[in-house]
């Protein structure tokens, strides 16, 4: 998985970097937060139509993500409301990227992008709501082609080279595709039981 390859990758840098703020003390959850915050800054630059600054913005913005993990890891501040926070902040700062576009494009009159930034939220979110609630019947669901890391790697590159109709298109199918997979996943593991049962409670 790509994820799983990028996280190899920059262990060398994470490793002393996560080090180095535990040794000043820098809370973990204190850096979630503050990486969640910057994630407004990239919605803006992407509502005034700046994508290519955008798009590097989202990039520093979204090194937090390894970076807070790591970190709690180094300090042994690892913790059960830790790992929660960051999946949820996680979540609100791609919809707040994808606010940005659609503010972008609502004010361009165009369309197409905007229902293709809306597909690609909600298949997001339902990647994420998949794999939570698979978990919380006690069931692993890890699979899928496109999580998170590949998500943002897949807007900052078609942000860079400002071809976001494109990009868009690409995460609005795959995102879907992703939460698809889950349930698939779960239906199998489940052997495929789909007679009616109890209502979820929300």
């Amino acid at each position: 998985m790509i994820s799983d390859f990028v996280r190899r990758s920059f262990k060398f840098i994470l490793d002393p970097l996560s080090k180095f703020l535990a040794w000043y003390g820098v809370a973990p959850n204190a850096l979630t937060v503050f990486g969640f915050l910057l994630h407004f800054g990239v919605a803006y630059l992407l509502y005034t139509g700046n994508f290519f600054w955008g798009g590097l913005a989202l990039a520093g913005a979204s090194a937090f993500d390894g970076i807070d993990g790591a970190l709690a890891r180094a300090s042994g501040q690892t913790t059960k409301f830790g790992a929660f926070l960051d999946s949820t902040l996680d979540r609100y700062s791609e919809a707040v990227v994808y606010l940005g576009l659609l503010a972008y494009y609502s004010g361009q009159g165009m369309l197409l992008p905007q229902l293709l930034a809306y597909g690609a939220i909600i298949g997001s979110l339902l990647v994420s709501y998949t794999r939570a609630r698979a978990e919380g019947l006690g069931i692993q669901c890890k699979e899928g082609l496109f999580t998170r890391v590949e998500r943002v790697l897949v807007l900052c590159f078609f942000l860079l080279i400002n071809q976001m109709v494109v990009g868009l298109g690409i995460l609005a199918l795959l995102a879907n595709v992703t939460a698809l997979q889950r349930i698939y996943t779960v239906w199998r593991r489940t052997n495929g039981d789909l007679a009616a049962g109890p209502p979820a409670k929300l």
